[in-house]
């Protein structure tokens, strides 16, 4: 009775009325900078001009900036984090200890001063006026000099000299792959501020929360040097940029360095990558779009996904809605991979399934993060859970056509892995305020992903794929949060939705169905069911007959006031009485004597989190 029903509906549109808040409202934040980079001491110096404007109802008196780059120095509270965690990033922490007992140190303590990141503002102003700033961490508070009122903009001006760390995180010099400079929150950055007011937390490593706007970026850098990232380059005709193999001569250049002058519009982010050995290639796409990549080791693995990462990001387009920027760059780079806007850094390529399945995954992220831009800090599972459930798809119907394999096995282990450590948290924890990194990576990858797995549960999973092309129709390139989603669910299916988001996002509640008993009642036969667990979810529950032949009943739950579609269309669907939840057993009884009945299911295909199988099932 498998049933893997997504592909039936990824094609064709599915149009509802936008009935979306009119009060809606975010800010705007434009850059201009010019940075002059000098590749020998891994030192740079910037000028920023950022055009900020409040589309908020709020008088702001007071702005913030990430530094994120004074992380890597020792004593910082990133520092700190990994040597307070039980289970710190392997990446950024040391065993100093043995295999069997290990002992972790902070990668970051033992930084030597030309080994460290930071930025150092020098000197800002607003519109034309020195400002009064103060350094914390990675935070840079700024005392206005005015106000900026509601429905306004004002300019702030700045000067600032930074260092790039030796690579430890996503940033850094010199990355195991030998990539010299992968320049990830590298520059001072606007904090987010909405209805919830600043959002100035410090770097520890975690998720982002970015303002929209545009990029205005302009590089100086060894005339040697091959860049690339975010945004479209503007001076292709004096650096050569995409011209490797189409024979046009690019004028040498006359100094030691090189100006690479790119743009970007209506972004959040903007992250680069240079070296003077990357090698380029690029592929130009059905809708007129391109593919760069650059890479520098293991060429053969790195040119083999490039086809396959084309049919992905086709499936994308189709499954959520168009990509709207004209490029998107896959970069080798950072440490693992991290999504950035129009690019991804991806480390590694020595194996190509893990450097295919890091690529679609970063891929992926163009659409739940780059253009439904939620606030990842607070809804980490939102954003990776959502990019690793179209990540899935992709593997199972597009990269592994006809597995047998149901596509989102992991997801369901790793969730019931944890549950049975007894280290889950509820998964609206701060991504910076988990425990354990363990239960933070479930939480935010595996749970996010059943998260839709158990919506198409209650809803139908054509109402899932419905609801998230219609949440891009709604919000992309704006900061929807998870009740903008679950909103449009309920839209879209007609059926109460609000109590699944608060039950397995904010709880550790756990499902548990079982079949108490199985009587006979003359020539019927009566069942009970029991609710063991405190997460609520409807049943589909199997009657099986000796002579092979199989009845399907659907108990819908009472709060979520419908049903979903029958999703096993070879059977017909016997629709009970909804179930309410505060009733812990529920009984009903089916025409056919019990000498008749084989055995009685519940969701035999294990669609739903029920974390105790061996209760599901009767057998006679």
């Amino acid at each position: 009775m498998n049933k893997y029903i997504f592909a039936a509906f990824l094609l064709g549109a599915f149009v509802f009325s936008n009935a979306q808040n009119k009060s809606y409202w975010q800010q705007q934040a434009d850059y201009e900078m010019e940075i002059d980079m000098n590749v020998k001491n891994f030192q740079y110096k910037g000028k920023q001009k950022l055009t900020y404007t409040n589309n908020s109802p709020d008088t702001l008196n007071v702005v913030f900036y990430h530094l994120f780059l004074n992380a890597f120095q020792p004593g910082s509270e990133m520092d700190a984090r990994l040597q307070s965690i039980p289970d710190p990033d392997r990446r950024m922490a040391t065993n100093i200890g043995t295999k069997e007992k290990p002992i972790y140190e902070s990668r970051i303590k033992n930084l030597k001063p030309d080994e460290i990141g930071y930025i150092k503002v020098k000197s800002l102003t607003q519109d034309g006026k020195l400002l009064r700033y103060k350094t914390e961490g990675t935070i840079l508070k700024v005392d206005l000099d005015k106000p900026i009122l509601p429905n306004s903009k004002t300019v702030f001006e700045m000067d600032f000299d930074a260092q790039v760390p030796v690579m430890i995180r996503r940033t850094g010099r010199n990355s195991n792959d030998g990539v010299a400079l992968s320049m990830a929150q590298w520059y001072p950055k606007m904090a987010a501020y909405d209805t919830r007011g600043w959002h100035a937390n410090e770097y520890i490593a975690r998720e982002f929360y970015g303002v929209w706007g545009n990029f205005d970026v302009k590089i100086t850098i060894d005339k040697n040097y091959i860049l690339g990232g975010t945004g479209v380059l503007q001076n292709n005709n004096e650096i050569g940029f995409g011209y490797e193999n189409e024979g046009v001569k690019v004028p040498k250049s006359k100094g030691k360095t090189k100006t690479w002058h790119f743009v970007a519009k209506n972004v959040h982010d903007f992250t680069w990558a240079a070296d003077p050995e990357f090698q380029h290639d690029k592929i130009a796409l059905k809708d007129g779009k391109t593919f760069h990549f650059l890479y520098k080791k293991y060429p053969e693995n790195w040119k083999k996904m490039q086809p396959v990462l084309v049919k992905v990001f086709e499936f994308f387009n189709t499954l959520v809605g168009k990509y709207p920027w004209e490029q998107y760059s896959f970069i080798q780079g950072g440490d693992g991979g991290m999504e950035y806007a129009m690019c991804t850094l991806v480390a590694g390529g020595e194996k190509y399934d893990s450097v295919l399945g890091t690529s679609i995954h970063e891929l992926a992220h163009a659409w739940f993060q780059h253009l439904l831009a939620t606030d990842e800090a607070s809804y980490a599972w939102m954003d990776e859970g959502f990019t690793s459930f179209i990540e899935d798809l992709a593997m199972h119907l597009v990269v592994n056509p006809g597995s047998k394999e149901p596509p989102f096995r992991g997801a369901y282990e790793s969730y019931y892995r944890l549950v049975a450590s007894g280290l889950e948290e509820p998964a609206s924890t701060h991504a910076d305020r988990f425990n354990t990194n363990f239960a933070y990576s479930v939480m935010a990858y595996s749970k996010g992903t059943l998260f839709l797995t158990q919506l198409g549960y209650i809803i139908g999973d054509q109402n899932v794929i419905k609801s998230l092309k219609q949440f891009y129709k709604d919000f992309a390139f704006k900061n929807p949060s998870p009740n903008d989603f679950i909103r449009v669910a309920e839209k879209v299916s007609g059926m109460q939705l609000q109590w699944f988001l608060n039950e397995f996002i904010s709880t550790t509640n756990t499902a548990d169905y079982a079949i108490e008993k199985v009587i006979s009642k003359g020539n019927k036969t009566e069942i009970t069911l029991r609710r063991v667990g405190r997460l609520p979810l409807p049943v589909d529950l199997f009657v099986i007959e000796k002579s092979k032949k199989i009845h399907y009943y659907h108990i819908p739950l009472r709060m979520a006031f419908g049903k979903k579609e029958n999703p096993y269309k070879s059977y017909e669907q016997q629709v009970l009485s909804s179930w309410g939840w505060g009733h812990l057993t529920y009984t009903f009884e089916v025409d056919l004597p019990l000498s008749e009945l084989k055995s009685v299911a519940i969701d035999p295909d294990n669609v739903s989190v029920d974390i105790n199988k061996e209760n599901n099932i009767f057998n006679n």
